[in-house]
């Protein structure tokens, strides 16, 4: 039975991209991951959240918002596992040896440019509606 090599740059890419819902989770781990399902879990909340309290619409992104920047660091951690690491947790019998290139740091670039706007953003909204109640937006 042939084992399937896991990419470090596909994973880091899913964690930019969907990290929020655990795609890159799900990727490295198997549909049954709890962190994976924590992260899946983060859409449900928003929308009970809307049904059921009805609060100012950016607490309902909150749960999104806070499981995004999760992925975030997740990919980053990702990222900068070295090959030789990454292959022996993810890669034990594939054959193949990885071999990160450019295209790894551009992501690992954005991720961190990306999640630091997220999180200051977040941060900043958060403390505007509790302390303003929403006075600047």
């Amino acid at each position: 039975m042939a084992v399937w090599h896991k990419n470090k740059t596909f994973a880091t890419l899913l964690a930019l991209l969907l990290g929020g819902v655990g795609a890159h989770r799900f990727y490295l781990k198997g549909p049954l991951d709890r962190l994976g399902l924590l992260h899946l879990g983060s859409l449900p909340m928003s929308a009970a959240l809307w049904a059921v309290v009805q609060p100012h619409p950016f607490y309902v992104a909150l749960p999104i918002l806070l499981s995004y920047v999760a992925g975030f660091i997740e990919g980053l951690v990702i990222g900068l596992t070295p090959d030789d690491a990454w292959d022996a947790q993810y890669n034990p019998g594939s054959g193949k040896s990885s071999r990160s290139n450019w295209m790894l740091a551009l992501l690992l670039v954005l991720t961190v440019g990306v999640g630091a706007v997220a999180l200051i953003g977040t941060i900043a909204r958060v403390f505007d509606l509790l302390y303003t109640g929403g006075a600047y937006g």
